[in-house]
């Protein structure tokens, strides 16, 4: 049997769940569409039933100019996922944004030729944010995403396509779309029910989405401490965002390897206000004396003499995060 032309659209869906840290598994012949996985990370896991169409512009004399949507083909009627989720999708190529549309607004028989809209306006949000929310005249909430946001979208999706019910809920979604801070206490406060941990969930992944474009951006996508990329970077708070002096400033962020990254938080190795990079000998030692060095040279080999710095000097790791980091792992060197 041949992949079903669609089969590209799997392969953006499967990438995106993965690079967000989570596993696939198929339920069904991934030839076949709709897609059905199982996605899992830990405990935590869901099935979903995957419809997905590329979006296109909605055409016609009669139709708005900005209003972009999928013609569904090949389906007479959506079946629901049972004891799991089921996903109406578009996928916008020009923007790699995705559109979720509201499955409880689409369980009757299709018509001649159906299709389902979404604005311009949220797919182009977010393109840029991440995330936009979308609402039509029958109070069906659309919503567009990036790759970045298709797990969170799945974790959320009932309470997402919610909003709808309330106008004060869903401009307070709005808002947090828009913006690249979590929304405050006062204004979580006024949300209904369940939806009030959605909020907080989209907006500190929003945050966190900036935070990592902008740090993996300065640093090309390539480890600060060894120079690896093979998409396997992550975006790390010098200075944890436990601590209360933290921020999500480029200044307090260093692009590293998934091997560097534990190094540094379990103090194996840090650099200085001269951005040498110092391994820690005490710890090396103990590893010694225990019989848990294996490939130790190595490791210290492939430690670069000086972090890989970002070119704008903005964004480069500032003196007052790195000292106080350094304090706080436990690192008695004179700086």
């Amino acid at each position: 049997m041949k992949k079903h032309r669609k089969y590209k659209l799997l392969e953006k869906i499967v990438q995106s769940i993965n690079d967000d840290g989570w596993n696939v598994l198929y339920l069904s012949d991934p030839r076949l569409h709709p897609f059905r996985l199982k996605i899992y990370r830990g405990a935590e896991s869901y099935n979903v039933r995957i419809y997905i169409w590329y979006i296109t512009h909605g055409g016609g004399i009669k139709r708005p100019i900005h209003e972009f949507r999928i013609q569904i083909t090949g389906v007479a009627q959506f079946e629901p996922e049972i004891n799991g989720k089921t996903l109406i999708l578009g996928w916008w190529k020009e923007g790699e944004v995705f559109a979720g549309f509201d499955f409880n607004f689409h369980t009757q028989k299709l018509g001649f030729s159906p299709s389902i809209q979404i604005k311009e306006k949220a797919l182009r949000q977010a393109y840029m944010k991440g995330f936009a929310p979308s609402l039509k005249e029958n109070k069906e909430i659309a919503i567009a995403f990036r790759p970045d946001f298709f797990v969170e979208y799945i974790r959320n999706l009932e309470s997402l396509h919610s909003f709808g019910e309330s106008m004060d809920d869903y401009e307070i979604l709005e808002g947090a779309s828009e913006s690249s801070e979590e929304v405050n206490e006062t204004i979580i406060q006024k949300i209904s029910g369940p939806r009030k941990t959605t909020v907080i969930n989209i907006s500190r992944k929003i945050r966190d989405s900036s935070f990592k474009s902008r740090v993996m951006t300065a640093y090309s996508h390539k480890c600060a401490f060894c120079d690896l990329q093979l998409k396997l970077i992550d975006a790390a708070h010098i200075l944890p965002v436990s601590y209360e002096s933290s921020s999500d400033e480029t200044a307090n962020g260093l692009a590293l390897c998934a091997l560097h990254h534990r190094a540094y938080d379990n103090a194996l190795v840090t650099f200085n206000k001269e951005y040498q990079i110092l391994f820690n000998e005490t710890k090396m030692k103990t590893l010694q004396e225990t019989g848990l060095d294996g490939g130790i040279e190595k490791f210290i080999k492939d430690l670069r003499p000086l972090i890989h710095l970002p070119p704008a000097i903005n964004d480069r790791p500032h003196i007052k995060y790195v000292e106080k980091a350094n304090e706080l792992r436990g690192w008695k060197f004179a700086f």
